[in-house]
């Protein structure tokens, strides 16, 4: 059963089981509910082998489950939870080049859809034109306000996604937006000892 709340990671193996665009792409379509392996490659545009093999490699590392009935490509998936944190170990390289490796997988994936929306921008409604944003500031910021100011962005943006938890039906006139933020230093860290 999905559990609504978000899975903390705490190993490389999982990240590293994480950090394939198709396995993405099936956890962002598993987000609407379960599905085939068929339905899956109908939607990400891949075929039904692969998104079989992708999902049992989900499942085998505890993202996706069976929902029971259905054989072979016909047995739905659904996801064991919605989202997933990896918290940073400084203190382990393993787990620190997983979530490296991940990022630019992801960052790969947001680039491509932000270009997307921009090339398609004139063909949505004067008001998604409007609605539709991005920003950029350089603030001068410690650690602790960097952590403060994330924590206030992921409470702003749980608090939309509770909102229409376990619904099913979406408001009118609502589409899937993908908010994108990030909070890191923009040079490099000061040597030790200066």
């Amino acid at each position: 059963m999905t559990d609504e709340k978000s899975r903390t990671l705490s190993d490389a193996r999982s990240l590293r089981a994480l950090s394939h665009p198709v396995r993405l792409a099936l956890l962002e379509a598993l987000l609407t509910g379960p599905l085939t392996a068929t339905q899956a490659g109908e939607l990400i545009d891949e075929s039904p082998t692969t998104c079989s093999f992708h999902l049992r490699q989900l499942a085998r590392y505890g993202f996706v489950e069976e929902t029971g009935g259905g054989r072979g490509r016909a047995r739905p998936w659904r996801l064991t939870h919605v989202g997933w944190s990896a918290p940073a170990q400084p203190d382990n390289p393993e787990f620190t080049r997983a979530v490296q490796v991940l990022d630019h997988v992801l960052l790969d994936r947001q680039v491509a859809r932000i270009r997307r929306f921009v090339d398609a921008a004139p063909t949505y409604s004067p008001q998604w034109q409007a609605a539709a944003r991005g920003h950029t500031s350089i603030l001068h910021l410690t650690a602790a306000e960097t952590a403060e100011l994330a924590a206030a962005y992921q409470e702003v943006t749980e608090r939309f996604r509770t909102r229409w938890a376990g619904r099913t039906e979406q408001p009118e006139g609502a589409l899937p937006v993908e908010t994108f933020y990030g909070v890191y230093p923009v040079d490099k860290p000061p040597r030790e000892g200066s």
